[in-house]
């Protein structure tokens, strides 16, 4: 099973504000703390926004900080928040022809392993991952590339 990109960017995101609890952070400082690009963290934190996962304020001096407190953050709530789906397989999809479903264990085997990922996932929350140490700002340089 992989999670999507936009899931992990929202989970560094989550961790990043959680470390910066007194302030407003910008995306821009976020992406760079992270190596990542200011783009996909933009479309990130506007959906993180919507679900209500974070407040954002715009204008000059804006940003963004938590919505909640980072124990109240289920890292399971945000997943299923996050991910557009989760077919681990064909025969969990709506548009399954597999020839095998109905006569298959393996379907049981997978929503069985899933249900069990999404589990641990409910019994930990933001605060029990968040690094002691914060990343700095300018660890990491994000490199663009010139569109023509």
């Amino acid at each position: 099973m992989r999670l999507t990109t936009m899931t992990d960017y929202a989970l560094r995101l989550l961790m990043y504000l959680a470390q910066q609890p007194d302030r407003l952070c910008t995306i821009a400082e976020a992406a760079q703390a992270h190596g990542i690009s200011e783009a996909h963290l933009m479309k990130v934190t506007h959906h993180l926004g919507l679900l209500g996962w974070i407040e954002t304020v715009r204008g000059k001096g804006g940003g963004m900080r938590l919505a909640r407190a980072p124990h109240e953050i289920g890292l399971g709530e945000v997943v299923r928040d996050m991910e557009p789906d989760f077919h681990l397989v064909e025969c969990f999809s709506t548009g399954n022809t597999c020839v095998r479903t109905g006569d298959c264990a393996l379907t049981g085997v997978l929503h069985s392993a899933l249900q069990d990922f999404l589990a641990r996932l409910d019994g930990v929350t933001l605060a029990d991952i968040v690094p002691t140490r914060p990343l700095p700002a300018t660890r990491v340089a994000v490199h663009r590339v010139a569109v023509r």
